[in-house]
């Protein structure tokens, strides 16, 4: 009798690009956006406590540093997860570093500065290290992976001299450090197309990592009906702000995500023939649509924060008149979440037609909605929960009709 099954993998295997593998996000990685949801978390919190333009600056830049974190290790798993023990203990120990971010962030910019510099720089060093082994490894990725390794190591040493300054320095410093990070994707992109992403896999990854924010909302709206010991307008708002929550769901996941999912595989499928009949570097559309894609995610997930602070406010308080610090940070996430939905439709579609007159109208709608005086956050709320239902729908017709008219063009 034959035997089918399959010899045990090495413990240690070398990396090598995409490694066949499917779409779907493993339970590492899911385990490792835990620890960025608890460093956001920490954030929101702190914004709640402080609703003030300091506050707010805080808020965005560690959301920043630690948004690109995530990324960089994000692309490189999307690219080289081999799954093998090396990379199991690299990734934990990763976690681990980010884990000491969360619990330094709502101090990082006071007594618990050196700790949170320390634990991304760890990080840091952690994926530096994974990229010289995948240099090692991946021959044909050299001239991309070479990117990666000079904007870690100096991204790295930003932050190591940061822990040796004090002051203002240090968050400049900081600032220096995630731009170095930010533009590393980008300068990987034009360096060359022999070390592609894989599209599967991308829009996965993101799209869970925006199911874990969305957490944060519909915590905010939890928190929010506990803090005012289950009043009843405080429940009303409550319900409320779940259906606002939901309504960013639909947005995102039947539109956005949608959206830019099928335009990155449809771009995929195009650059595949160019680069089996070509030896030279070339870039495809794929790699031109991508990027608008990862960085669209930056102010989507930001806007979700934001909101989810909002909503807090705004369910803790619901009897008191808008506008108000809560209203203003609730309207300002969401404009910048449909500024995010914006950025990743055209960037993928690679037309502005497909933005107007959604989500750019709704942008304009909700900010002019900041302006108008309500007398009672409940009624501002219940607002603004109609707008973003209604951009749901009308999203969701325009791209069922895109869609319509596309399979008729076939």
């Amino acid at each position: 009798m034959s035997d089918d099954r399959r010899a045990p993998e090495p413990l240690v295997r070398p990396p090598r690009l995409h490694l066949g593998r499917e779409g779907n996000a493993n339970r590492l990685e899911l385990f490792f956006d835990l620890a960025y949801v608890l460093a956001v978390m920490q954030l929101a919190a702190a914004f709640y406590d402080d609703l003030s333009w300091h506050g707010l600056w805080v808020l965005v830049g560690l959301f920043v540093a630690l948004w690109f974190s995530w990324v960089g290790f994000t692309l490189y798993a999307n690219r080289f997860d081999t799954d093998d023990v090396v990379f199991r203990v690299a990734k934990l120990a990763a976690t681990g570093a980010i884990a000491g971010c969360a619990a330094s962030a709502s101090g990082a910019l006071g007594p618990y500065g050196i700790w949170f510099a320390g634990c991304y720089l760890l990080a840091e060093l952690i994926l530096l290290a994974l990229y010289a082994r995948a240099w090692r490894h991946v021959e044909e990725g050299r001239r991309t992976i070479v990117v990666y390794l000079v904007t870690l190591a100096v991204s790295a040493v930003v932050w190591a001299v940061s822990m040796a300054t004090p002051g203002t320095t240090r968050y400049v410093l900081w600032a220096v450090a995630v731009l170095v990070s930010a533009v590393a994707p980008v300068l990987a992109t034009f360096r060359s197309s022999r070390l592609p992403l894989h599209i599967a896999h991308l829009p996965e990854r993101f799209g869970l990592l925006v199911i874990l924010v969305l957490g944060e909302a519909v915590g905010g709206a939890v928190r929010g009906v506990h803090d005012s010991s289950w009043a009843t307008d405080a429940v009303v708002a409550g319900a409320v702000a779940f259906v606002f929550a939901a309504g960013m769901w639909w947005v995102y996941f039947d539109v956005t995500a949608r959206s830019g999912e099928r335009e990155l595989e449809d771009a995929d499928d195009e650059a595949e023939p160019r680069e089996q009949g070509s030896g030279e570097d070339e870039e495809g559309p794929v790699d031109q649509r991508h990027d608008l894609f990862v960085y669209g995610h930056l102010p989507v997930a930001l806007g979700v924060v934001l909101v989810g602070v909002g909503l807090e406010d705004l369910v803790a308080h619901p009897m008191e008149p808008t506008p108000s610090d809560g209203s203003w940070v609730l309207a300002g996430g969401l404009a910048v979440f449909l500024a995010g939905a914006a950025m990743i439709i055209a960037g993928t579609t690679r037309t502005l037609r497909s933005i107007w007159p959604w989500p750019s109208l709704g942008i304009l709608v909700v900010l002019a909605g900041a302006l108008l005086p309500l007398p009672a956050s409940l009624v501002d709320l219940g607002i603004y929960a109609v707008v973003v239902l209604a951009i749901a729908v009308h999203g969701t017709v325009a791209s069922r009709r895109r869609d319509t008219a596309l399979g008729g063009d076939d």
